[in-house]
């Protein structure tokens, strides 16, 4: 074979293993024009239209478009600027089905109706922009009244949760949750409430009133309850709980009755409302950090087992 070999289109076609149909496309569209024709009118062609025919078929293989294919061919575009830009498409079309497939996941992992799901699928496709832009209105408007503990907005930024660009199940479930909850006002009343105290670590006054022996009693108490599963809502909660909320009533001199229960609740609620501390828990799972049981607050739990009758 030498620069002065003509082909036929059968042999170009045996030799590329480009279909006849495929070539004579290309030869009509310019692609790969033939050198001459016999005098019969067949088609022929040289080595250079050889190697341009196997450079479009690697090209389309690749999934490269005939315009951008031929702007290669007439020197207007290098390979290396098409396979850069292909690339990063490709990259983009990764993700999008990174993200589809994730959600599938986690539509069929959760049992999602269709509305949750056209929901999940609506909040995921969001850019990293407007996932940002949720967030910053969310701290925005949940911290930007005056009189607000600044450490408490620079708490909540400094964990700001975003999706990975291969999100796992869960965490494509969390992102959901956690932009319903951004978005719903009763949720930031209760950010806004305890952030301040979560932000500073503050003591709680119902802990300095009731006493190191009893609030040391009271977490130890919780958290062997929380640890082995019990949930506070369950019937097996009520032991623990009726437990806990006679030595409090004792040490006020109180009734143990809904209204102190009640009463109980609202203090510990200051720093741990159960939806804050799922948040937090939200956000350590889609930022892929470990979640660690022991560090749950126990007094989320406390507050779900006071509050389970209403």
């Amino acid at each position: 074979m030498d620069g002065t070999t003509l082909y036929s289109i059968g042999e170009l076609s045996r030799r590329t293993g480009v279909p006849v149909k495929t070539i004579r496309f290309y030869s009509d569209a310019n692609v790969v024009a033939p050198t001459s024709r016999t005098p019969a009118g067949y088609r022929l062609y040289d080595l250079d239209a050889l190697l341009r025919l196997e450079l479009v078929r690697t090209l389309r293989e690749l999934g490269i478009g005939l315009t951008t294919i031929q702007q290669v061919l007439s020197r207007e575009l290098s390979v290396a600027e098409v396979a850069s830009a292909h690339a990063d498409a490709l990259d983009a079309q990764i993700q999008t089905l990174r993200l589809r497939r994730s959600v599938l996941r986690a539509a069929a992992r959760f049992g999602s109706s269709p509305k949750e799901t056209k929901l999940m699928h609506r909040l995921t496709q969001l850019s990293g922009e407007e996932r940002r832009r949720l967030i910053d209105d969310f701290v925005d408007d949940t911290f930007g009244t005056e009189g607000i503990d600044p450490n408490a907005a620079a708490m909540v930024r400094a964990a700001t949760p975003d999706l990975p660009d291969d999100p796992s199940t869960d965490q494509v479930a969390a992102w959901v949750e956690l932009a319903e909850m951004m978005g719903d006002d009763d949720f930031r009343a209760r950010m806004r409430r305890t952030a301040g105290h979560q932000a500073n670590q503050l003591t709680l006054d119902i802990e300095t009133e009731a006493g190191a022996e009893l609030v040391e009693f009271t977490r130890q108490r919780l958290a062997e309850a929380r640890d082995a599963g019990v949930d506070p809502l369950s019937d097996e909660a009520t032991p623990v709980l009726d437990d806990v909320v006679r030595r409090f009533a004792e040490v006020f001199a109180r009734d143990p009755d809904a209204e102190f229960r009640d009463w109980l609740a609202q203090r510990f609620e200051v720093a741990h409302d159960p939806r804050v501390d799922e948040y937090w828990r939200l956000v350590w799972v889609l930022n892929g950090w470990q979640v660690v049981p022991g560090l749950v607050p126990v007094y989320s739990w406390f507050v779900q087992a006071l509050r389970r009758d209403r």
